[in-house]
């Protein structure tokens, strides 16, 4: 049986339907007019990307292309051309809209969940702390001077290759070395967000003598986890003892230093600082950066980027 033209709504027009849609919840008394025409509005931007993507009628919208509309709002966001509570509404339209046509069979596709669009404006707008290597350098050295082995292999993983703590406490740090040796890269499974697995590239000396450090700090244990210990108990002992002394360096948390790598990757890639710090990379350019340093970093969204090296503007 061939499936409903736009749910009965009168129209081939997939714009159109939605407005209908709208307009009819406000008679019902379940919207107000004004805000059934806002969302009619929102709707008509969501209702051009399903066009193009050979959507026609609301019978074939799904939750993975409005996702996957969100997703493209998500880098626009990052972009600056959107602010992310607009681009949030937008998406949220598309629950509206199909949320009534469906009469509640929809699958809601969160705003920010599903799409990346950030929950919350988090911008950087100052350069990390430990871009200065000098800086880190002092920080490692007091905690080998305080016999914090372990700690100061992590902080040198976090600023020379990016990991998370819970990556670089979890690393195999001897079986990462010579993967870096073999292939010029190096396998991040254990401690990453989501599960992802990921590669992290090696491009220059100082990463190898970063994982050569680690490795001999590990010695014969599987990770920088010591032996005797869960990563539960190494975060709550001997990793937060390391943060406190880097904050007495002025580094004030590890994931600082991942972000001082992010600007590094940046400058590699083009040649400049990023835009936030003095840079001038074409757009073109500036995107491209963004894009890898987000999967590098294991993030899926381009829109992360602006937490670690700030606006595209």
């Amino acid at each position: 049986m061939a499936k409903a033209n736009n749910y009965g709504l009168r129209t081939r027009d997939l714009g159109k339907a939605g407005r209908f849609a709208v307009n009819a919840l406000a008679r019902e008394g379940k919207m107000g007019y004004a805000t059934a025409a806002t969302v009619g509005q929102r709707w008509q931007s969501f209702a051009s990307y399903a066009k193009a993507e050979g959507v026609k009628r609301l019978e074939y919208v799904t939750a993975h292309l409005a996702a996957s509309y969100g997703q493209a709002l998500a880098v626009r966001v990052a972009d600056g051309e959107l602010s992310a509570a607009y681009a949030q509404n937008l998406v949220s339209a598309i629950n509206t809209v199909m949320g009534h046509v469906t009469q509640g069979e929809w699958q809601s596709v969160s705003p920010t969940v599903d799409t990346g669009i950030a929950s919350r404006v988090n911008v950087r707008t100052e350069i990390p702390d430990g871009f200065d290597r000098q800086a880190v350098m002092v920080a490692v050295d007091a905690l080998r001077s305080a016999c914090m082995e372990n700690g100061a292999a992590v902080v040198g993983l976090a600023r020379d290759l990016g990991l998370r703590a819970k990556e670089g406490s979890l690393l195999d740090a001897k079986r990462a070395l010579q993967e870096a040796y073999d292939t010029g890269r190096v396998t991040v499974a254990n401690g990453t967000k989501g599960g992802r697995i990921r590669e992290v590239l090696i491009t220059s000396e100082r990463q190898l003598e970063t994982l050569a450090y680690a490795a001999s700090v590990q010695g014969g244990a599987r990770s920088l986890v010591p032996t005797d210990q869960t990563w539960a108990q190494w975060e709550e002992g001997g990793l937060r003892a390391a943060r406190e002394v880097l904050q007495r360096h002025d580094i004030s948390r590890i994931h600082e230093l991942r972000s001082a790598y992010a600007v590094d990757r940046y400058q590699a890639l083009t040649g400049h600082l990023p835009r936030a710090f003095g840079g001038n990379a074409t757009k073109a350019v500036d995107k491209a950066a963004r894009l890898t340093i987000a999967r590098e970093l294991g993030h899926s969204r381009i829109a992360i980027a602006v937490s670690y090296i700030g606006s595209a503007r």
